[in-house]
């Protein structure tokens, strides 16, 4: 079995039994609370307790106060299921890194290449800072949208929502394209 099978295999399992034991998987609303956690050590008359509502919070930023003041309560105690899932996303990456980076290694090796050798700091800013920046702004769209795209595309797909597949279908019709042109002028144009 191929390696890309495996892991979208091992993907699928974890999500499912999120779904089954917890919850669906949505991740972008836990950097609204990374953020809020943020603003409210800076300034602390941003969120306060209010008993006259379920939550118990009340907050001055609209934005915190949505909902009742849910995601004001969620500033106020993170250390939730979603907090903590978005916080071993950085290590399950960086993990997937590492043993990439040592099979690539491997394999270099064995062919007689330098492993050592770095890539320039040009290659590197070429290769990472658009990825990073396509990150910030869907996260910053999917935060405007109220959604997410794990949320909305793998965890609605899975649950068999047809807005779930309609978004992938697009998502992909236009990161394919994207990666294509981007990789293509990360290589120098060739």
């Amino acid at each position: 079995m191929k390696l890309w099978i495996k892991k979208g295999l091992a993907l699928g399992g974890v999500f499912f039994l999120a779904v089954l034991l917890v919850k669906p998987i949505g991740v972008s609303t836990q950097f609204s609370v990374l953020s809020g956690i943020f603003h409210s050590a800076l300034d602390e008359t941003v969120i306060t307790e209010n008993d006259e509502r379920d939550t118990g919070y009340e907050s001055t930023n609209a934005y915190y106060d949505k909902s009742e003041g849910k995601l004001a309560k969620s500033i106020q105690h993170p250390w939730n299921y979603d907090f903590v899932f978005v916080l071993a996303i950085p290590v399950g990456a960086y993990l997937a890194y590492a043993a990439n980076d040592k099979r690539k290694r491997l394999q270099m090796s064995d062919v007689g290449q330098n492993p050592d050798v770095p890539d320039s700091l040009q290659s590197f800013w070429r290769r990472y800072l658009p990825s990073f920046l396509g990150g910030f702004i869907i996260l910053y769209g999917a935060r405007m949208a109220d959604g997410c795209t794990s949320g909305h595309m793998m965890s609605g797909m899975m649950q068999g929502s047809v807005s779930g597949y309609i978004f992938a279908a697009a998502a992909f019709a236009v990161a394919i394209p994207v990666a294509m042109l981007t990789g293509r002028a990360a290589k120098g144009g060739k």
